[in-house]
């Protein structure tokens, strides 16, 4: 069944690492439930190869060149929480004692994309319902298709992501705007700050979803630029000098990672 899409347990180990300017805090927090396990349930959208998925209410954009495929997911508004949910991380399995369809024994990590509106068919998404809009693809790996709508288990796990974080600027010399993408760790940033090499931090704001922005200093263009990401389990990630000097507009930089 198709909607028109888009913390676990309390963190049970915390781990401070101080190298290559990332604090990195190891853990996640997550909504409470039995053993980090919580119930939801979960539909699929966007076709066969999953092209229906592209973009989304986070904006990471093409999804492929993101890095984040296929294992997608849209969230209900209860989990989506206006948008700083995004990039965040969540392990489903399908529950077997609500349906017939579910494949024993399999599990998913998907990364959250997108948003699942309220009023969507079912209104499986309507409010406070937790529920999960699977790209399809991703939801064949724990459900017959013809299950349609499926009883979840689902609990939030760190992001596991190959490479740095990404760092794509937009905008002009008066309005930059910083999409991040391929976040580790908690994988949901909720702060993020710039910097120019003459100059001292900036905090950005949420434009929407991952995409940030910073207006009034023109100067910036030319200058190295560097980058700091808070995630919602604390873990702070400096990018230093991620950007040379001669950065411009639509190019996407690397940082460090979680």
């Amino acid at each position: 069944m198709a909607l028109r899409a888009r913390q676990s347990s309390v963190l049970e180990v915390v781990v401070l690492v101080i190298m290559f300017g990332c604090v990195r805090m190891e853990g996640v927090e997550a909504w409470s439930g039995p053993n980090g396990w919580n119930d939801a349930h979960a539909t699929y959208y966007g076709g066969a190869d999953a092209s229906g998925t592209q973009g989304g209410a986070c904006g990471f954009g093409n999804l492929y060149s993101t890095g984040y495929g296929t294992s997608t997911a849209a969230l209900s508004q209860a989990l989506f929480n206006s948008g700083l949910t995004c990039g965040a991380c969540f392990e489903l399995a399908c529950d077997p004692s609500g349906s017939k369809y579910c494949y024993k024994g399999s599990s998913i990590v998907v990364t959250a994309t997108n948003f699942c509106p309220s009023g969507s068919e079912g209104g499986w998404c309507d409010s406070p319902k937790q529920h999960f809009d699977l790209s399809q693809p991703v939801f064949n790996k724990i459900a017959q298709q013809a299950g349609g709508v499926i009883p979840v288990k689902y609990r939030r796990v760190p992001c596991r992501k190959s490479g740095g974080m990404r760092f794509t600027i937009n905008g002009n010399p008066y309005f930059i705007l910083v999409l991040v993408t391929n976040v580790g760790g908690a994988g949901d940033v909720q702060q993020l700050s710039l910097k120019g090499s003459s100059t001292g931090w900036y905090t950005m704001s949420r434009n929407w979803g991952q995409q940030w922005e910073f207006r009034g200093n023109s100067a910036l263009v030319g200058q190295a630029l560097s980058f700091r990401v808070v995630t919602s389990d604390g873990a702070e990630a400096v990018s230093y000098d991620a950007a040379s000097e001669n950065w411009s507009f639509s190019q996407t930089f690397e940082g460090i990672n979680f």
